[in-house]
């Protein structure tokens, strides 16, 4: 236990064991909900990155070496395992022996050139957990802004009203309201043109009165509600 403690404290282990124990804390703050790593979502920071050409700082380096398309605490942690796997073996078995100035100069030289096999096994690793993470990406639903339906309801109004609307599936049944104090029936066809999140629900207008409105129909992604 002495010897261990002594290699992995001594250079040039010890950077190493320093950046693997803040990764290790960090996950294990995000494991108890402490800290956020953002899930499967995309974000800066700690979060999830897809390391995509946008990606800036530390995702766009990782992408460039493989590594992108996870999490970057989780590449830094791979990163800093490897590395310290490597330097640990290297000042165990070898550098122990050498004096302390060639053990500094050979060590920073080990400490360098091991992020090379550890950037190559960390993205060997990183294949499965990136296909995993792709198909646990939430799908981006659709707009269904600009979409044609019936009114359900006996009329609808200003204040209140439902309509059905065809989103490929069973329907939707959502709660709208008419513009300009208009008023439609029941069968009415209507079209979903705006969605005020404020209120939850939907204005409509209906289809006839299209090219007379000029209305312009905004292209909301993930605006679909079920109410």
């Amino acid at each position: 236990m002495a010897e261990f403690l002594d290699v992995v404290l001594s250079y040039p282990t010890l950077p190493y064991s320093v950046v693997l124990c803040f990764a290790v804390i960090y996950w294990t703050l995000a494991a108890t909900g402490i800290v956020d790593e953002g899930g499967i979502g995309s974000g800066d920071g700690a979060d999830f990155h897809s390391a995509d050409g946008g990606a800036t700082g530390l995702a766009a380096m990782f992408a460039r070496l493989g590594l992108g398309g996870a999490p970057t605490m989780l590449v830094v942690l791979l990163l800093a395992f490897f590395g310290w796997t490597i330097t640990y073996l290297v000042q165990l078995f070898f550098l122990q022996s050498l004096p302390t100035p060639l053990r500094w100069g050979i060590g920073t030289a080990v400490a360098i050139a091991a992020l090379i096999p550890g950037a190559v096994v960390s993205s060997w690793v990183l294949r499965p957990i990136r296909r995993l993470l792709m198909k646990l990406r939430p799908v981006e639903q659709e707009s269904i802004l600009g979409k044609a339906g019936l009114v359900t309801s006996p009329d609808v109004t200003a204040e209140r009203g439902y309509a059905q609307f065809d989103d490929g599936g069973a329907g939707l049944i959502l709660q709208v309201r008419s513009r300009d104090g208009r008023r439609y029936m029941r069968g009415d066809q209507v079209r979903l043109v705006d969605y005020l999140r404020e209120h939850n629900h939907y204005l409509v207008v209906g289809d006839a009165e299209l090219p007379a409105l000029d209305v312009s129909i905004p292209q909301v992604s993930g605006d679909k509600e079920i109410h």
